[in-house]
C-alpha cells in the first residue's frame, strides 16, 4: 500500500508516497513541468519530465487550476534543487476538487489585499503561511494559559452566555429575545466567577467568548473576543492577583517562545520575555506622566487610549514592556470592585503592553453591606442581582481576579497591526458574515 505522507513526513527511503494538498503553482517549460504542492506543512515539488510520464496525467496536471484540491501519488526522489529537498514524480493523481477561476484573492501573489477582502474569503486568506502561522500561535497561547492556571491550582469552568443581567451595566449590552423575556449575551463571567467563589472551587478560570455592543471603529475594538477570566480565594490583596497574572502571563510568554519557534521563524518575529516582577505605577503616578508629555487630565479621568500609549511611551524608554497600573478612581470601576477606604481610588489594576491594556482586575468587594451600597451608588436596582447576592449571605471569603483578551495579547506580542488580525472571523459594528 502506497504510504500517505504530508510535506512535514515525507521521505526518501520511503520509496513512493501519496500527498495531498492545494495546487500552489505550476510551471509549464515545454518537456518538464512543475507543480507545487502545498499541505499545511509546507511545499513539495511535483517534477514532471513530458517523455516520462504517462501523457494523459501530464496533461491533468498541467492544466488544472490554481488552489485546487489535489492527490499525487508518485516516486519520492532526492533533489538539490528543491527547499524540501527532494521532490516526486507523479504516478497517478486525482482532482479531488477544482478551484474556480479567477480565484477571489491570491495565496501567493505580492498584490496587496484590503483587509474586507481577506476577511470575506477567510477560507483563502488562510492558505497563507503566515496567516495560518497566527491562528497556529493562538491555540498554543490557550493550551499555555490552561496549562499555567492547571499548575497553579485553578478549575476550569463554563459559565452561561445568555444572562437576565449584565456584569458592567447596560451600555454595552446585547440584548437578545429570551422566549418573550429579555435577556443580555454575557460580558464577561464576571458575577458567576464570583458567585463560585463561596462554593470551594477558591480557583477558578476560564477562556470562553464575551460580548460588547461598543460602536468602536478602531483596529482594538470588535464586538466579540475570547476571554481569559480567573478568580481566587483567599486573597490578602489586590497584590495577590497581580503576582498571579505575572506568573500565568511570564509562563505563556516563556512557552510561545520556546514551542512555537517554528510559527514564529514563519512570521518574522520575536518574543521579549519581560523579567519579573512587572513594574507597578499609581493611577496617580500615570497622571503625572502624561501630564509631563503634554496631556492636560483631570484628576479621575480615564487614561484612555491617548493616555495610555504614552504611559507606554514613558516605560518603554525605560525599557519595560509590560507593567501594571493600579489604584483607579472608584468611580471608574464597576459595583464588585472593592474601594479603598478613606480616598477616592480602587484596589483595581490594569496589566498594560506595550502601551495597549490587556487586562483589567482588582480585590471584589466580598462584605455583603458595602457591595449593596456600590450597586446603588453605581444607579443599579440591588433586586436584578439577587441571584449573585445570595451567595454573599452565607459565608463569603475575600477573593479578586482579572479578565484579559486574549487576542489583544496575542496582538501585542506578535506586533500586529489589528485585532482582526487575530480573530478568524471577527464581529464588528459592520461585519456580520461570514
Amino acid at each position: 500500500m502506497t504510504p500517505t505522507r504530508n510535506t512535514k513526513t515525507i521521505r526518501v527511503e520511503d520509496g513512493t508516497a501519496t500527498v495531498n494538498g492545494w495546487v500552489q503553482d505550476i510551471r509549464n517549460l515545454g518537456g518538464i513541468s512543475f507543480l507545487t504542492l502545498r499541505d499545511r506543512y509546507g511545499t513539495v515539488q511535483v517534477t514532471m519530465p513530458k517523455k516520462k510520464i504517462e501523457p494523459g496525467l501530464f496533461d491533468k496536471l498541467t492544466t488544472i487550476s490554481r488552489e485546487s484540491a489535489i492527490s499525487v501519488t508518485g516516486e519520492v526522489k532526492e533533489s538539490n534543487q528543491t527547499a524540501l529537498g527532494l521532490e516526486l514524480i507523479p504516478t497517478a493523481a486525482e482532482i479531488v476538487s477544482e478551484a474556480g477561476v479567477p480565484l477571489p484573492m491570491g495565496v501567493i501573489d505580492k498584490v496587496n489585499v484590503e483587509m474586507d477582502t481577506r476577511l470575506n474569503h477567510r477560507f483563502i486568506d488562510l492558505r497563507k503561511p503566515d496567516v495560518k502561522a497566527v491562528f497556529e500561535l493562538k491555540s498554543l497561547m490557550f493550551e499555555l494559559i490552561s496549562e499555567a492556571c492547571r499548575k497553579n491550582g485553578f478549575t476550569q469552568i463554563s459559565t452561561p452566555k445568555i444572562n437576565s443581567s449584565g456584569a458592567e451595566g447596560g451600555a454595552t449590552l446585547f440584548t437578545v429575545d429570551y422566549f418573550g423575556k429579555e435577556a443580555y449575551l454575557a460580558q464577561s463571567p464576571q458575577l458567576y466567577k464570583q458567585i463560585l467563589m463561596s462554593s470551594g472551587l477558591d480557583r477558578v478560570f476560564e477562556i470562553s467568548p464575551a460580548f460588547r455592543a461598543e460602536n468602536s471603529h478602531t483596529t482594538r475594538h470588535v464586538t466579540e473576543f475570547i476571554s481569559f477570566d480567573g478568580e481566587m480565594s483567599w486573597i490578602e490583596s489586590q497584590d495577590d492577583v497581580m503576582s498571579m497574572v505575572e506568573i500565568i502571563i511570564d509562563y505563556v510568554l516563556k512557552g510561545m517562545k520556546e514551542r512555537g519557534a517554528e510559527q514564529l521563524e514563519i512570521l518574522g518575529k520575536e518574543i521579549d520575555v519581560p523579567a519579573l516582577p512587572y513594574p507597578r505605577l499609581t493611577y496617580e503616578e500615570c497622571l503625572g506622566i502624561v501630564r509631563g508629555k503634554g496631556l492636560n487630565l483631570k484628576d479621575g479621568e480615564d487614561l484612555g487610549t491617548e493616555g495610555e500609549k504614552l504611559v507606554g511611551d514613558y516605560m518603554g524608554e525605560k525599557g519595560f514592556d509590560m507593567y501594571f497600573i493600579y489604584e483607579y478612581p472608584e468611580e471608574e470601576k464597576p459595583f464588585y470592585i472593592m474601594e479603598k477606604d478613606g480616598t477616592p481610588y480602587s484596589y483595581s489594576f490594569d496589566l498594560d503592553y506595550k502601551g495597549q491594556e490587556i487586562s483589567s482586575g482588582g480585590q471584589r468587594e466580598h462584605r455583603i453591606d458595602k457591595l449593596i451600597s456600590r450597586i446603588e451608588k453605581k444607579g443599579l436596582n440591588p433586586e436584578d442581582l439577587e441571584f449573585y447576592l445570595e451567595a454573599f449571605r452565607y459565608g463569603m471569603p475575600s477573593h479578586g481576579g482579572w479578565g484579559i483578551g486574549t487576542e489583544r495579547l496575542l496582538v501585542k506580542m506578535l506586533d500586529l497591526p489589528n485585532i482582526r488580525e487575530a480573530i478568524l472571523f471577527p464581529r464588528d459594528v459592520t461585519r456580520l458574515s461570514p
